[in-house]
């Protein structure tokens, strides 16, 4: 029996490989040299796509194959898949929610401790000399007891705040509605008033084109000199321009961030910054959630070749 031919986006770990290399004819186009020829040679019996959240697959590439029935999404976040193209020709899209919500809600608030202890720079004031030279390590701010906003509060930002709450943190929430699940929470409609009540704004809600640059000037402005900015969701929603130009300034006092607009190739300004904390866009990079990632992604793949119900359709 012939297998389905499936297009891979980017490379998946080995142990998801050698299952899909198993069951379908991959073909890697992040190998390829020239992907205008390998499209042409293996597009037109292409029937799914194989991708990541932050790679997604553009209405050109779709309209490169014509016999795609597909799109599975290795990650929660599928605002690179053009959907409309999608629904446009009956192609289904699918991605990996909840199996990754707590590793992603764990890194978001040890960002938070990190940079609000200044971790990364006092493990370097000891590694340097400067503890025995200079003596004790710059003061820096509680977590315990801090006012803290969550912009999103879905799976992930309802995890956060679980854990938020251990640290007697007072939390307010924005999002498009109540949450009849935000107990002891306050909601706050507006993401500027969620900002100026916030010591420490956490963005964790979902990228979309109304999301766009919703952290924007005003809000990172209203966070002010010494308020702290995470986010644990999409580039796309934060203004990046806007928060550089804060960061280097004072405006805003510090930021750390998981991901970034054109990652891996981010914005040289923020290298050169102090107040900043840069992790590679791994919230979700534990071996067992990335293991179950991987398993979600072949699910959906097996169930739709089967004919059968999709466990988590986005379309």
């Amino acid at each position: 029996m012939t297998k389905p031919e499936i297009l891979l986006m980017g490379p998946y770990p080995d142990w998801d490989l050698v299952e899909l290399e198993a069951r379908y004819a991959v073909h890697k186009i992040y190998e390829a040299e020239n992907r205008d020829a390998f499209l042409a040679t293996h597009g037109p019996n292409i029937q799914a796509i194989a991708t990541r959240g932050e790679l997604g697959a553009s209405a050109d590439l779709i309209g490169k194959l014509p016999q795609v029935e597909i799109v599975s999404v290795y990650g929660v976040g599928y605002d690179a898949v053009d959907l409309a193209a999608c629904r446009e020709r009956g192609i289904r899209v699918t991605n990996t929610p909840d199996v990754l919500t707590n590793d992603v809600a764990d890194l978001g608030v040890a960002m938070m401790l990190c940079q609000s202890r200044g971790m990364i720079g006092a493990e370097s004031w000891v590694k340097d000399g400067s503890w025995a030279a200079k003596g004790l390590y710059p003061l820096k701010r509680r977590v315990w007891g801090q006012r803290a906003g969550v912009l999103g509060l879905g799976r992930i930002g309802f995890e956060v705040a679980k854990r938020l709450k251990g640290f007697d943190m007072d939390i307010a929430y924005s999002d498009v509605s109540e949450k009849p699940y935000a107990d002891g929470m306050t909601f706050v409609a507006d993401p500027v008033a969620l900002a100026e009540r916030s010591d420490v704004l956490l963005v964790t809600l979902a990228a979309s084109a109304a999301t766009r640059h919703i952290v924007s000037k005003q809000v990172i402005e209203a966070l002010g000199p010494d308020g702290m900015l995470i986010n644990i969701s999409r580039a796309s929603n934060i203004d990046e321009d806007a928060l550089l130009d804060a960061l280097e300034s004072g405006a805003l006092g510090s930021a750390a961030l998981d991901v970034f607009e054109g990652e891996p190739m981010l914005n040289p300004r923020f290298l050169k910054l102090d107040n900043v904390l840069l992790q590679p866009h791994h919230a979700s990079g534990t071996i067992e959630t990335r293991k179950a990632m991987g398993k979600l992604v072949r699910d959906n793949l097996a169930a739709h070749f089967a004919g059968e119900a999709l466990p988590t359709p986005v379309v």
